[in-house]
């Protein structure tokens, strides 16, 4: 089997402090703001994100993508995920922030997918531009709602 690999880029504005941002890019906190957001923490020192956290979330089939954080740097606003479904696809995301003014703040967001099995292949073929685009609105969405609000955003608004 060849994989197949695919990465895509975007840019955010958030609207709050990048202090405040890179709180949010944590699985614990995350529940705060992103619908239906669950996740199983495995481990972590602090109880929330932090270099060599360790998460699930569930999947559709009842099996878990297992989440690690491989970069984690607060002072200067980067933070690195790794996440494996199993057999089917892994990924590698890439976020760093930048503070555009006082209360905006610039995300800029890398992903890069690989399949791991012609299944995952096949996934990898409906991650194409439109998708990804769609995918981070939906998330910049959501967090500004919480960054303005301190609420969740409806469901209905979401995705």
């Amino acid at each position: 089997m060849q994989a197949k690999r695919v990465s895509h880029e975007y840019e955010q504005i958030n609207h709050g402090p990048a202090d405040r941002v890179f709180r949010l890019l944590c699985p614990v906190l995350e529940a705060d703001w992103v619908p239906g957001w669950r996740y199983r923490l495995i481990y972590s020192k602090s109880g929330f994100a932090e270099l060599g956290c360790v998460f699930t979330t569930p999947n559709e089939d009842a099996s878990e993508t297992t989440w690690v954080v491989m970069e984690y740097d607060p002072a200067a606003f980067t933070i690195g995920f790794v996440w494996v479904n199993p057999n089917l696809v892994t990924a590698q995301i890439e976020i760093r922030l930048d503070a555009k003014s006082s209360d905006e703040t610039i995300a800029r967001i890398r992903y890069t997918y690989t399949g791991l099995s012609e299944r995952g292949n096949a996934e990898i073929d409906r991650y194409d531009e439109e998708w990804f685009r769609i995918k981070m609105q939906s998330w910049e969405a959501a967090i500004n709602h919480y960054l303005e609000t301190g609420k969740k955003i409806d469901s209905a608004d979401w995705e």
